[in-house]
């Protein structure tokens, strides 16, 4: 669990500036924000997530994070914090990103559209080193706090998000925790079915 790279998202908005750059700004994850990641069709039960404010500290490793469309390993690199066109920062509210977009016909394009408006989202890549899970079985929920990220791999503008807290504005700046959630779903459900033709 701990080698697993997970992906969440938030909001993200243009906004008018006076500089020619292609920068943007806003933020990548949220803190403290309880978000429905997954309802089972099976149990019913609701599997919640909370990123605690301390998640994100010294130890974390966002030395070379990238900034790049909708995760995708064929977009082109947007901006990179190794070379100092991307920062990122843990603040009070959450990872927050600023960012000076590659001049190239996609950055000016990916520009664009988070300046109309079009694109109004993020999202992040990352590593968590520990959690933990609270279940009340009576409310059947399952909350899962994620207690230290070890790495964050990518921050990206995208078209559907995780998370609906985060942002970018436009100034002039997969998801294997579920997939595990459904096949433990999944496999449970086999055995209550292996269970009652038993009984047959």
């Amino acid at each position: 669990m701990n080698n697993r790279v997970e992906i969440r998202s938030v909001e993200i908005r243009a906004a008018e500036g006076g500089s020619e750059e292609l920068h943007v700004e806003g933020y990548a994850a949220v803190f403290n924000q309880r978000t429905l990641l997954w309802e089972s069709p099976y149990s019913g039960t609701k599997y919640y997530e909370i990123i605690d404010p301390g998640a994100v500290d010294a130890r974390t490793d966002i030395s070379d994070v990238i900034l790049r469309y909708n995760h995708s390993d064929s977009a082109l690199i947007l901006a990179r914090s190794s070379n100092g066109t991307l920062t990122v920062t843990p603040d009070a509210t959450g990872l927050k990103i600023s960012a000076r977009i590659a001049p190239t016909t996609a950055g000016k394009d990916i520009y664009q559209l988070i300046k109309r408006g079009d694109i109004t989202k993020m999202s992040f890549a990352f590593a968590v080193d520990k959690d933990s899970w609270e279940s009340d079985q009576e409310a059947k929920t399952e909350t899962r706090t994620i207690q230290h990220i070890r790495t964050v791999r990518d921050v990206s503008p995208v078209d559907f998000p995780a998370y609906d807290g985060t942002s970018i504005s436009a100034r002039g700046g997969g998801n294997s925790v579920v997939e595990e959630l459904k096949e433990r779903e999944a496999q449970e459900e086999l055995r209550q079915k292996l269970i009652i033709q038993t009984y047959l």
